[in-house]
């Protein structure tokens, strides 16, 4: 009945909102804990035996209090010092779209870096020793320390550890961070996109189109060079309709590697032109692009040719299939090899909205990439030179 799916609507959203108050004010907790102790670490007023007596002596004086023995207090203090940093912040405010940033991360890089005494301010796991600790946390620390950035909140603290366990540079963080909001990432999706390399892949991405498209700022921050397909285990050699056919039964593992913004429209998509009969392998739509999307999946290296035989696929799509309001459709050639020098001949003249892509079938490798990124930072490539 449809008061009853009103009633379920009402406790579902409820729920939500008390995860949500729950996860803040937990990771709240946990920047607070972590900075208390990397000020008093910093300070030298504690050595780093402190810390495990410190769990010892919350494990034995309160047995309810779970997730403060040694590994995660240090991740806590981990945690601060890696957002509280002003430079992190800075590039935060100038990186991540303007929805996750919020009213009071913009004053968060301004905050006077003076001592202050604090009071602390416990979740109500904690709340039986409030007046314990509020005796003992007195001392000069960072403003910081109650002030973590409201963007943290959006993912829960099992994200985080993901973060700190396997990234490294604070664009990666944030790139990370931004994504997983956005993309609304389990943690298992964050890790396998950090595994698949995928901060490193967007930054050597050069598929930016060769012709004026409306969303030509957006391209390249969301198509990229390489696709990453290890969930479809094929064979070596395999054949396109294997390829087609993995894709299909993997939809789902293979719109989070393109990103939640496409929605999945037909396979053999079939289009006519004059008497005959043709058909696109995949055809998507991208809701912040408003266009067509159209993937011809190739088993073998890229030829210039499969660009001529794209570019009928798109002008039959804009004449017979676009809608008068959506953008002009875009072309993805997937190969399994691509030459550069061949691709850069191919779409040097070229004004048709089509790319050349390359997928594998198994995760990167990572430190590879990295060097790549190092070598390309080092010539001034991105506008800027590695420290």
């Amino acid at each position: 009945m449809k008061e009853f799916e009103n009633i379920k609507n009402i406790i579902r959203q409820g729920q939500y909102r008390a995860l949500q108050a729950a996860n803040y004010y937990l990771l709240q907790v946990y920047w607070q804990v972590g900075g208390y102790i990397s000020n008093q670490l910093t300070n030298k007023t504690w050595g780093d035996k402190i810390i495990d007596n410190l769990a010892e002596w919350l494990k034995a004086d309160d047995a309810s209090l779970k997730g403060f023995d040694r590994r995660s207090l240090y991740r806590m203090k981990e945690f601060y010092e890696t957002w509280s940093i002003k430079e992190i912040s800075e590039l935060a405010l100038k990186t991540l779209p303007a929805y996750i940033i919020s009213p009071a991360d913009a004053n968060f890089q301004n905050i006077d870096y003076q001592p202050i005494v604090i009071v602390g301010s416990v979740t109500q796991q904690l709340q039986n020793k409030t007046n314990i600790i509020e005796s003992q946390i007195v001392g000069t620390v960072s403003p910081q320390l109650a002030n973590m950035p409201a963007f943290l909140k959006k993912i829960t603290w099992s994200h985080h550890l993901e973060l700190l366990n396997r990234t490294t540079s604070n664009e990666e963080k944030i790139f990370y961070i931004g994504l997983a909001i956005k993309e609304k990432y389990t943690v298992r999706e964050l890790r396998r996109q950090i595994e698949s390399s995928l901060f490193e892949r967007q930054m050597l991405s050069s598929s930016m189109l060769q012709v004026t498209h409306p969303q030509k700022d957006k391209i390249n921050t969301i198509f990229k060079d390489t696709y990453i397909a290890e969930f479809l285990s094929l064979p070596e050699p395999h054949s396109e309709k294997e390829l087609h056919k993995g894709l299909i039964a993997k939809m789902k593992d293979f719109i989070l590697e393109l990103g939640r913004d496409f929605i999945f429209i037909a396979s053999e998509f079939k289009i006519q032109v004059g008497m005959d009969d043709y058909f696109i392998d995949l055809l998507f739509y991208h809701r912040d692009l408003q266009c067509l999307v159209a993937f011809e999946l190739k088993t073998n290296a890229f030829k210039p040719e499969h660009l001529g035989k794209m570019d009928f696929y798109l002008e039959a799509l804009d004449r017979d299939v676009k809608k008068q309001a959506e953008n002009p459709s875009i072309g993805i050639l997937l190969c399994k090899t691509k030459n550069k020098e061949v691709v850069e001949y191919a779409l040097s003249r070229s004004l048709s909205p089509a790319m050349v892509a390359k997928y594998e079938t198994r995760m990167p490798d990572k430190k590879l990439l990295q060097q790549k990124i190092h070598e390309l930072a080092e010539s001034g490539y991105f506008g800027f030179t590695e420290k």
